[in-house]
């Protein structure tokens, strides 16, 4: 019965770490019909980034292969969007432009 639970919670587990991945697709979807990245938080973006680079090494370390590729699929799928928003992104955003929309003005002036 051991092998059969763990067998159930590891295939479950696998499937969940596909799921979390899979979950940027429809943004990065979004993104490139329209163009836009306005509403997206570089912040937040770059935030999942960081925790999914030390869970992919967490990964490692442990030697949970499959954690460690559901998380480098994750790390991928979000720096996709993370990329696009600091290339494109709104101009005032705070990780890309520590003063905001004041670098605007100075270049008006």
């Amino acid at each position: 019965m051991n092998d059969w639970f763990t067998y159930i919670v590891e295939l479950i587990f696998g499937c969940g770490m596909f799921f979390n991945a899979s979950l940027f697709i429809p943004q990065i979807i979004k993104i490139y019909k329209m163009k836009n990245f306005s509403g997206l938080s570089l912040t937040t973006f770059a935030g999942f980034n960081v925790v999914q680079f030390f869970s992919i090494l967490h990964g490692y370390l442990h030697r949970d292969w499959l954690f460690m590729c559901g998380m480098a699929i994750s790390f991928i799928l979000c720096g996709t969007v993370t990329i696009g928003i600091y290339l494109h992104g709104d101009d005032s955003s705070s990780l890309r432009h520590p003063r905001g929309r004041e670098r605007l003005s100075d270049k008006e002036a």
